[in-house]
């Protein structure tokens, strides 16, 4: 069971709810950053570390955290472990340090860090809201590399810092300014929204690709989603009543027509 749950997880932040591709969060690095594969890796794989340690710790002093005080405990959590990572990266690779510059720090306001502690880590246990953490962290981290691949394939003819077009190919250096991101973050969703229109017409269950939420919450496998920890008693409430109301009056016409 458990094994299902860590796999749940990582299939979910990898496909079903990509951060980048599905729920749109996190935008700001993944159109700053990502003007190289190598960039997009070292900024998804950053993230990641911060994602999943801060879901785990959250994760251990759920109980404790006063709920009041739960968002600015939280922003402390996620920016202790950032400045633990920028501190090992200047140390250990500073040429990736250099290349994301502002954008380390920046993780701390990061929607995905700070969107997953509200929604999973802070209503779930420790291992499973670690492997969330590692499954959002691999989605961002294979998205932030296809685009910056992309980006830097087309706009410089390499890949990783390697030349791999012919000498003939003459770049297109758009893309690796600010507008490319765009284009290719664009071009990226819309292929993937098209292999799901051609699955869901071929009869296919095409679950995993998808945009959002599709409200189904009575057959949704996700138990991390926060619209599950609705309080809906007081609209139950108000339909039971409604109904009660409904069948005392059917009564009264009732008498009133014998």
């Amino acid at each position: 069971m458990k094994q299902n749950k860590i796999t749940e997880r990582l299939v979910n932040g990898l496909l079903k709810e990509n951060p980048t591709f599905v729920l749109m969060l996190g935008m700001c690095p993944t159109l700053a950053v990502t003007t190289s594969a190598i960039n997009g890796l070292g900024m998804g794989l950053t993230t990641m570390v911060v994602l999943a340690l801060s879901n785990m710790f959250i994760s251990m002093l759920r109980r404790i955290i006063p709920d009041k005080v739960r968002i600015p405990a939280f922003i402390v959590i996620i920016a202790s472990f950032v400045t633990v990572v920028e501190l090992l990266l200047k140390a250990f690779i500073p040429f990736l340090y250099s290349a994301l510059g502002l954008y380390i720090p920046l993780i701390v306001v990061n929607c995905i860090i700070l969107g997953r502690a509200e929604a999973y880590a802070s209503k779930n246990g420790v291992v499973s809201s670690l492997f969330d953490g590692i499954g959002m962290g691999l989605g961002f981290t294979c998205a932030l590399t296809i685009i910056g691949a992309v980006r830097e394939l087309i706009g410089a003819g390499e890949l990783f810092g390697f030349a791999v077009m012919p000498e003939s190919y003459v770049p297109c250096s758009i893309f690796v300014l600010a507008p490319g991101a765009f284009f290719v973050l664009a071009a990226l969703t819309a292929i993937q929204n098209k292999v799901k229109t051609a699955g869901e017409k071929k009869g296919r269950d095409m679950s995993r690709i998808q945009s959002g939420c599709n409200s189904d919450c009575m057959n949704c496998q996700d138990t991390g989603c926060s619209k599950r920890f609705y309080d809906t008693s007081s609209k139950e409430d108000a339909i039971n009543q409604s109904g009660n109301a409904a069948k005392v009056t059917a009564k009264k016409e009732g008498k009133n027509n014998g």
